[in-house]
């Protein structure tokens, strides 16, 4: 199964082309050139590059979201244009999710459980968008917060004694942050920002695998709306 991934929610963003589960090759994008300008041209090379054709894809798959509005409709929008002309399905995948997953940590024990991964995209004007995960399932739902406010939940939590680590560019725009207010159960990943369309495809051979495969039509960019003021009231009401 040949799958070609996109993810338009950075500036930069990047594509890639697996066969199965093997990535093939993966390319970032130049932030300094807008996406609509880069695009479809940035998939094309893609394939040049990797030694495949556009025929040889067998499902497209795309972040999205959250991330650049902009940035989402243009990527979404490409993947529909080629999925529709070949008439292959398009796989839409959480960004917070491929973030998730591109964290690796060495099996759990009684004496050391799971560390806990927060991947943060940087949603400007002082906010994130957030999702918490634990041996890569979520287990808070993606919202969009301050970064102090959930930080403050998460050291509610110290007792628990579980590392957090941290993922995506929320992560580097506010590492100081994180650092400062959890200390050392606090890390940073390493890449802290990687490309995300390898884990998108991987992602998406995922779902292809277990047949939830959606026309082109059907993928929609997400924005997240809820707010952390809104979750915690409801947790209150609990």
């Amino acid at each position: 199964m040949v799958i070609l991934a996109l993810d338009t929610t950075t500036r930069g963003g990047s594509c890639a082309l697996t066969r199965g589960d093997v990535l093939v090759l993966e390319q970032q994008g130049e932030p300094e050139r807008p996406q609509a300008a880069r695009l479809p041209d940035d998939l094309m090379r893609l394939l040049t590059h990797a030694g495949a054709a556009l025929a040889d894809v067998d499902v497209f798959a795309v972040a999205t979201g959250p991330g650049s509005f902009t940035g989402l409709r243009i990527g979404i929008a490409a993947m529909q244009g080629l999925a529709f002309a070949g008439g292959k399905p398009l796989v839409g995948i959480s960004a917070l999710d491929a973030l998730a997953s591109t964290t690796h940590h060495p099996p759990s024990t009684a004496h050391q459980p799971p560390p806990t991964t927060h991947a943060w995209i940087d949603a400007w004007r002082g906010e994130v968008y957030a999702a918490t995960y634990l041996d890569g399932h979520e287990v808070e739902p993606p919202v969009v917060a301050r970064p102090a406010d959930l930080l403050r939940e998460v050291g509610e939590r110290r007792r628990l004694r579980t590392e957090s680590v941290f993922i995506g560019n929320g992560a580097v725009t506010y590492r100081e942050l994180i650092l400062s207010t959890l200390g050392r159960l606090a890390t940073i990943a390493e890449p802290a920002a990687p490309p995300l369309a390898a884990a998108i495809a991987g992602l998406a051979f995922e779902e292809a695998q277990a047949g939830r495969l959606a026309p082109p039509h059907a993928i929609m960019p997400v924005y997240v709306r809820r707010t952390y003021a809104e979750l915690a009231r409801e947790r209150e009401k609990r």
